[in-house]
């Protein structure tokens, strides 16, 4: 997806804790209906900011990846919906999962491995894809696909 540069950001996250900081702060823009999709490989940090988001939304719980039980549900500020559909195939496990329904539409959705999704994901998004794995520094490129979801990029500052 190639987008101007005002509908862009790229933050190195040297560490854990900034990219949760940075997530947290991007959770201050979060409205209802939100969809913020995370891309990346195995260890590159999608859980480190969802559990960052999480904090943003002031949830109290821990926020784990949830791979094995593809979706799970936290209370904050506002509902936050984890997918994580590294396990599924296409759109049509999703679907079939029952995993995409009405309540979304009152909180914010993380979905980490969207590419399962593929053209099913509405263009109205935020994505975040993750560079690098290990101990090396995270590239996070944060892109609006649509202009309302600038707000984010807006948030931090």
């Amino acid at each position: 997806m190639t987008l101007p540069t005002a509908l862009r950001r790229r933050i190195v996250s040297p560490d854990p804790e900034t990219t949760r900081l940075v997530a947290a702060a991007l959770a201050r823009a979060a409205r209802p209906g939100d969809l913020i999709c995370l891309r990346g490989d195995l260890g590159a940090g999608k859980t480190q900011f969802a559990k960052g988001f999480a904090e943003g939304l002031g949830v109290e719980a821990t926020v784990n990846s949830p791979s094995f039980v593809l979706m799970a549900e936290y209370e904050g500020r506002l509902p936050l919906f984890h997918l994580d559909l590294y396990r599924l195939v296409d759109a049509a496990d999703v679907v079939a999962g029952g995993l995409l329904d009405e309540r979304q539409e009152t909180g914010a959705t993380l979905i980490e491995w969207p590419e399962r999704m593929a053209a099913a994901l509405p263009e109205g998004r935020l994505e975040v894809v993750f560079t690098g794995t290990g101990e090396d520094p995270r590239v996070l490129d944060i892109r609006a696909a649509s202009p309302a979801y600038l707000r984010y990029l807006e948030a931090l500052g």
